[in-house]
């Protein structure tokens, strides 16, 4: 049976092509929101990460109305990091808004989302949104995104899509590329007329795929999914399978059923075949099981999730500061934390190590781990972490890395250092084209060959270059390549940083820090140009003699201080070195603090 008065869309999007903005006013225009309402810009970003970033990192469920029919709308997380999420969500839908920008074109990460979607055969509607850009190439930029279809193998009736040109800022959709539209009715009408209404049966046995999980103090863990067939009530006892693990049979009820109107979630008592549903009620519900009616276990075949590719150590923060600015700062808490975030992130894998506080945690790039350290950090947990490693795997006998496909896209007087640095990290050019006074260039390249470039990218194109990055497969080890090329400055004594010191070790590197800094020995405090390490003394204070005062400090001109990201800080990490991460402070340190020990540990 078919659910004419209900429609399943996601849209697909690379970071910051407008896609959040877009759903804002389909929301507006659908009447989610009051005539007097304040809405905040952006409202699917909801987490501070978000926001701030202006990436997706989870995805979210929404719904509006137009002519009666209901359009459930899933946004998903546009960057490759975040896949799993991805392909979990499109299992949810019958339709995918492609949305690209009207200049840029499509990008790698939504070919990687949208190459998941035409394997689960969606039917696709392309947005080129931005219309209003004054640079914008709107045919060029539909053909790019038919090229791309084509390249993707998709189907004769996935290459008929239609293209509708978009202002998301403006609120406006127009068919025609040389008219201006006046609201989104041409976006809404396509969608009710190209998207296939969800089909299922809502008098057979219960059958749902949780997709998604919200954890909330209150109730619990929730389940979040479509409803593939049957009904759910309020009350109703269900049972739960999953494809992939097969003694997974348990039993529960379900105490609270949610609907998505709008931005919010609406108690309902009961939903039908092809609503898409949060419920709470069973405590150990996973991503990926099904929801079936008692004793009746039919699991639904579930899209495997793209196995992680980076891993990182999280550990107890041991250092002279340990303890004074964390609220959560045991390994009991650490552990707690990282269990809870692996209940709702199913790309996210940790495992304990043979010390108690130390653990290993894989994600699917450097991306993905980092939004894990900030967000934790912004609750107030202090650890420390270790450098990024990739994941390697055999394949037939032989040892084999992850590789990126990395797109650049640089003012043509960087492009041959690019392709120098590039080539020094074993990368290999696909290919190559002119866009204006720009190049946009694509390489394949493992993912360690990336740790630590992003900082001498911006360097080499002087700040415009925009660099994308998306897993492409495994392939043999390419060899090896060369560390970072600099050397840490590290700090001889703990102390607080003094003019003085700082005066004389800025000559020897750039610093990281100002005078005021409290320090201790062994922690890193700035990067030495020369490929070596180097201990220098940022506490030593000039002493007074009876030939001098102490007081002439105020004369010594210091330069400020770079002030490094979490991102720059991890890349700049080398194996022998930890960032200690606290809700007030990042320090980078070496493992193992005091100078004679470590230089004992070096020789052998």
């Amino acid at each position: 049976m078919l659910r004419e008065d209900l429609r399943n869309i996601a849209i697909i999007a690379h970071v910051d092509h407008g896609k959040t903005t877009l759903v804002d006013e389909m929301l507006k225009q659908g009447g989610s929101f009051r005539e007097n309402q304040v809405v905040a810009e952006r409202v699917m970003d909801s987490g501070d990460l978000e926001r701030e970033r202006g990436i997706t990192i989870l995805a979210k469920n929404t719904a509006t109305y137009y002519n009666g029919v209901k359009i459930n709308i899933v946004d998903t997380p546009g960057h490759a990091d975040f896949g799993g999420e991805v392909e979990r969500v499109l299992k949810m839908v019958n339709g995918v808004l492609l949305l690209v920008d009207s200049f840029e074109g499509p990008m790698p990460q939504t070919r990687f989302v949208l190459q998941k979607a035409l394997e689960l055969n969606h039917r696709v509607i392309i947005v080129v949104n931005k219309m209003d850009r004054p640079d914008a190439r709107l045919n060029e930029v539909g053909d790019e995104v038919l090229e791309l279809l084509l390249e993707l193998d998709a189907t004769d009736e996935q290459l008929d899509s239609p293209i509708i040109y978009c202002s998301g800022r403006e609120g406006t959709a127009t068919m025609d590329p040389n008219r201006k539209g006046t609201d989104l009715k041409p976006l809404f009408d396509t969608i009710l007329d190209y998207i296939p209404a969800p089909e299922g049966d809502p008098d057979g046995p219960l059958q749902m795929l949780v997709s998604s999980i919200d954890y909330n103090d209150y109730v619990g863990r929730i389940a979040v999914g479509r409803i593939e067939r049957g009904t759910i009530k309020t009350g109703q006892e269900v049972s739960l399978c999953d494809y992939h693990v097969e003694d997974l049979c348990t039993n529960g009820r379900v105490t609270a059923i949610y609907q998505y109107d709008g931005l919010k979630r609406v108690a309902v008592e009961e939903a039908k075949a092809g609503d898409i549903v949060a419920f709470s009620g069973l405590e150990n519900v996973n991503i990926g099981n099904t929801v079936c009616a008692p004793y009746e276990f039919e699991p639904i075949p579930f899209v495997k999730i793209s196995e992680p590719t980076v891993e990182m150590t999280f550990s107890v923060n041991n250092g002279p500061f340990a303890g004074r600015e964390g609220k959560y700062v045991t390994s009991r808490h650490l552990r707690d934390r990282l269990m809870a975030e692996l209940r709702k992130d199913v790309s996210l894998g940790v495992h304990e190590t043979e010390s108690p506080e130390t653990f290993r945690v894989l994600g699917r790039g450097e991306m993905h781990l980092s939004i894990l350290i900030e967000t934790m950090r912004r609750e107030g947990y202090e650890f420390m972490v270790g450098a990024p490693k990739v994941l390697y795997k055999t394949i037939d006998g032989h040892m084999c890395e992850p590789i990126e496909r990395l797109l650049v896209d640089v003012p043509a007087e960087s492009v041959g250092s690019v392709i120098e640095k590039l080539g020094s990290r074993k990368s290999e050019m696909v290919h190559m084209t002119p866009q204006g006074e720009r190049m946009r260039i694509e390489f394949k390249i493992p993912a360690r060959g990336l740790f630590g470039y992003r900082g001498e990218f911006l360097t080499d194109t002087r700040g415009e270059g925009i660099l994308n990055t998306v897993f492409d497969g495994y392939e043999p080890y390419k060899g090896d390549i060369e560390k970072r090329s600099v050397g840490s400055l590290i700090a001889f004594e703990t102390g607080d940083a003094v003019t003085y010191g700082l005066y004389n070790a800025q000559e020897r590197g750039t610093l990281f820090i100002g005078a005021g800094t409290p320090v201790y020995m062994g922690m890193v405090v700035g990067s030495s140009p020369k490929n070596e390490d180097l201990v220098v003394n940022v506490c030593k204070k000039k002493h007074a003699s009876n030939v001098r005062a102490s007081g002439s400090d105020d004369a010594l001109r210091l330069i400020p201080p770079k002030n490094m990201s979490l991102e720059e800080m991890l890349e700049f990490l080398g194996d022998d070195e930890l960032l200690e991460v606290t809700p007030e402070s990042l320090r980078i340190r070496k493992r193992i603090l005091d100078h004679q020990l470590r230089m004992k540990a070096n020789k052998k």
